[in-house]
């Protein structure tokens, strides 16, 4: 009957030590590139909101930008951030406005 009552935390202990050693919990580099093929990010740190598509959030840090991430981290230890700041970025990514049509009456 006591091997019983300890099953659910050997359980738990398994399923935790699964989590922290499964390839999915390993860190990943973080790349992005400008328009010109520039790198202005590497890190660690995730620099765009991963819950929403890439070309949604992305313009809105690096605009005509590309991301990369890999499993990869030799390298990344060596922090790069050349990202505008978020009000530049957030100009840059707006739509310039159209100029107004002139009245034709």
């Amino acid at each position: 009957m006591s091997a019983l009552r300890y099953t659910p935390f050997a359980a738990a202990a398994a399923t935790l030590a699964a989590a922290l050693f499964s390839p999915a919990a390993s860190a990943a580099c973080y790349y992005i590139y400008a328009a010109d093929s520039e790198l202005i990010y590497r890190s660690f740190e995730i620099p765009v909101d991963l819950s929403r598509p890439l070309h949604q959030t992305l313009p809105t840090v690096a605009p005509g930008g590309k991301m990369v991430f890999t499993l990869d981290t030799q390298g990344c230890e060596v922090v790069i951030n050349k990202l505008p700041t978020r009000t530049q970025a957030a100009s840059a990514a707006a739509p310039t406005p159209r100029p107004r049509r002139a009245d034709r009456g």
